[in-house]
Formats: structure tokens, sequence, C-alpha cells
């Protein structure tokens, strides 16, 4: 076997390795992140807000959840300073601790019939370290696997990372599924708390995969160079500011639509409508699967068309039908036209999720590329992604009807294609610099 036969097999182990780490990490961490959302539309406003009743307290609970979303800008600006400066994978193992204690302390957090205002306030306040730990987690988890990647399959790798949320999710759904099945004092007494505190189990496994990731190429190179940049934050503010704006608004239906359907939705149709909570789970856990299953293909997508471009518009275009079919036909209260129309409304989001990683990331030089591609993801879920369930609670309070919501979705929907498309005009960064490995030639095309 000759030495670059050998060396190339090593990076491919590398890059691999690099790609479950990925995936396994980001998996615990949306669990994570996903179960409070379940809980909040199912349990909080009894065992936090009591005294808040129907629709308000719904409303509140959901507001605790937005601020997780809050806390992710921050933590993307904490841990995107110090993964451009020392590196992409201590930093995931820090956020990966940050979010299995948080979690964990959820769990056991006593309620308010047990120590009064003092429990909402402690939840707000681990909520608020929760969504710290997922805004470094992001960007990291995407780069350790895109960084890694072969040439040309950065966007495939990225989404290595990106497969850990309908994961993760699914998971969630199916521990909450199955503990819906206990007594309403039971599920409002203890068993909300059980995915909390498995947490810790899975946090265990989570370090044991990613402490055995290498750093990544492009982050290594430049330590080595000795090219970090001083103030990453700064630095991204003041020479990519538009790619920050174009890229909140590209990350807008990734973030949203989950929420619209597994947060919103699952309070609307369990409190609004005639569905019972496993039922609906059950809506829910189907979609998940779905998105498991298809999301992938979007990565393939991205690949194998000659245009992102075009790509985006395949994948995104028929979600400005199917979003308004999903509400419309979970208003109709049949479980089975139900199901339908929350697995299909999935399947383009979910195309596009998976390429999103990728054809962010790569708009972004490699010395301030993890600060600037969380500050896009964690400042789109505080203000788009992680404020749907309630400015959807509000339109549906104020309207009594479902309609204004359906509008807010097209609305995101239509942001989303928008400035993906404008983003995708600028200067794609992984071929500036492959050419420059490359030498002297033509200039490049962006994707």
């Amino acid at each position: 076997m000759s030495a670059s036969t050998a060396t190339a097999r090593e990076k491919t182990r590398a890059a691999n390795r690099a790609g479950f780490g990925a995936f396994i990490g980001s998996t615990i961490e949306w669990f994570d992140f996903y179960i409070y959302g379940t809980a909040a539309a199912l349990v909080f406003d009894k065992v936090f807000f009591p005294e808040l009743e129907g629709p308000i307290g719904t409303l509140v609970a959901f507001a605790t959840f937005w601020v997780g979303f809050l806390a992710r800008p921050l933590g993307g600006v904490i841990f995107g300073h110090y993964g451009d400066r020392l590196g992409r994978k201590k930093t995931l193992v820090i956020t990966l601790l940050l979010m299995g204690v948080s979690t964990t302390a959820i769990g056991l957090l006593p309620g308010y019939a047990s120590i009064g205002v003092a429990a909402p306030v402690l939840l707000v306040c681990i909520r608020m370290i929760q969504g710290i730990g997922l805004g470094g987690e992001w960007g990291g988890s995407v780069l350790i696997a895109s960084e890694h990647a072969p040439k040309g399959k950065s966007v495939l790798y990225g989404a290595f990372a990106q497969q850990g949320s309908p994961v993760g999710n699914t998971l969630s759904t199916l521990s909450f599924l199955a503990i819906s099945q206990l007594p309403d004092d039971a599920f409002v007494a203890w068993g909300w708390r059980v995915p909390f505190l498995a947490s810790a189990a899975l946090v265990v496994v989570g370090l044991l995969v990613r402490l055995k990731v290498a750093e990544s190429p492009a982050m290594a190179g430049l330590i080595k160079k000795k090219e970090v940049v001083k103030l990453p934050l700064t630095e991204v503010l003041r020479k990519h500011p538009m790619l920050i704006v174009l890229g909140i608004g590209a990350c807008t239906i990734g973030l949203s639509a989950t929420y619209f359907k597994s947060t919103f939705a699952l309070s609307w149709a369990t409190s609004s409508l005639g569905f019972d909570r496993s039922s609906f789970l059950t809506i829910i856990l189907v979609a998940n699967i779905t998105q498991i299953l298809v999301q992938p293909f979007g990565a393939v997508i991205a690949m194998r068309m000659k245009s992102w471009s075009r790509a985006v518009v395949v994948m995104l275009v028929p979600e400005l039908v199917l979003m308004p079919l999903m509400f419309v036909l979970i208003s109709t209260e049949n479980y089975g036209l139900a199901m339908l129309g929350v697995a299909v409304a999935t399947i383009p989001h979910c195309l596009y999720y998976a390429a999103l990683a990728g054809m962010l990331a790569s708009r972004f030089p490699a010395h301030v590329r993890y600060t600037g591609i969380s500050l896009c993801y964690q400042l789109c879920g505080t203000l788009l992604g992680g404020t749907t369930p309630i400015i959807g609670q509000f339109l549906l309070n104020r309207t009594g009807s479902i309609t204004a919501v359906i509008v807010y979705a097209v609305f995101q929907v239509a942001l989303t294609l928008g400035c993906m498309l404008l983003l995708l005009r600028r200067p794609n960064h992984d071929e500036l610099a492959a050419d420059a490995a490359a030498g002297p030639r033509t200039a490049p095309v962006a994707a």
C-alpha cells in the first residue's frame, strides 16, 4: 500500500469519525432541547404556572421555551469565539456537558407547589444555560463534520450534524409518548421528569464518542499558521454584516417548521381540538420518522444538481402549499388526515435543512466561520424560530382562527427562500480555498 493511499484512507476514516461524532453529539443536544418544548406544551403550565389557567398558562410556558432561544446567540458568541481561536473539538466537549447538566437539573427541579415562585425562576435560569450550550453546539458540530469532508462533499458531511435534529426530536417524542400512557396525576407529578433525567446517561455516551474526534483540518491549519483572529465577533460583524443578515433569514423555516408542528400544533390540537395527548404525539412521531428517512436526500439533491440555487427552489417552493395544507388537515380533527398533513409538510423543509449547514458554512471564511454561522443560526432561533409557538398562540388567541397562523408560516417560507437565494450569490469560500491550494486558475464560480 502506497503512502498516499494510506493517507487518503486515514483522512476518510477521520472524516467518517467526525461525521459520526457530530451526529451523536447533536442528537443528544437536540433531544435535550426538544424535550423541553414538548414538556412546555403538555405539562409545564400545570407544574410551574398553576395559577395561570388555560391559554394564558400555555402562553407563559411557551415564553420560558423561548428563553432558551434568547440565550442561544450568547452561546454562539462565547463558543464561536473560542471555537475560532482554540479549535472546534474543545468547545464541543464543553457544550455537551453544559446541555447534559442543565437538562438533568430541570428533571430534578421542584414545582410551584413545593417551592413557590422560586420554581419558575429557577426553570428560566436553567433554560438559559441550556440555550447557551446549544448555541455553541450547532456551529461546532456542523464544522467538525463539514471541515473534515473530502473535497466537494462539505454539504453531505454537514448533513451528519443536521440529522441529529430529527433523531433527537424522535427520541424526545418517543419518550413522551411512552410516559403519556401514565394516568394524568402521575404524568404531572413525576412522569414528565423521566426524559430529562435520562439525559445524564446519553451525555456519557456522547462524550465517549466525541473525545475520539480529531480537530478539523481547516482549524488545525489556522492554528499551525497562527492565522486565528483575536476577536472573531468584531471581525465578522465588521467585514461580513450582510452575510449575517441573509444567513438569519436563510435559516428561518429550517428552525421554525419543527416548532410549528411539534410545539404549537401539539398544544393547539390537544387543547382546542379533539386530539388527545397520545394521538397527536403519535402524529408527530410519524412526521419525525419521515424526516429521518427523507432528510439526507436534501444533501444528495444539493450535490447532484449543478446549481445550489435551483436545488433550494426545488426543495422549498412546495412548502408554500404544504405548510398551509398541514394546518387545514389538522383542523379537520381527523386522525388520518392530520397525520398525512404533518408528515407531507415535513418533507420540503427537512430536505432544505440537510443542505442548509454546508451552504451557510461555505459563505464564511474559515477563520470566522464558527462565529459567523452560529450568529446566523442562533439569532434566527431567537427572533424567528423560538418565537414561533408564542406568535402562533398569540395569533390564535387574538383572532380565534388558524388562518393568521397559516399566513405567518407562509411568510417564513418565503423569507427563507429569498434570503438563501441571495446568500448563494456570495462567494463560496470553500471553493476559493481549494483554488488557492491548487494554484492559479480562472475565477471560481459560486454555487
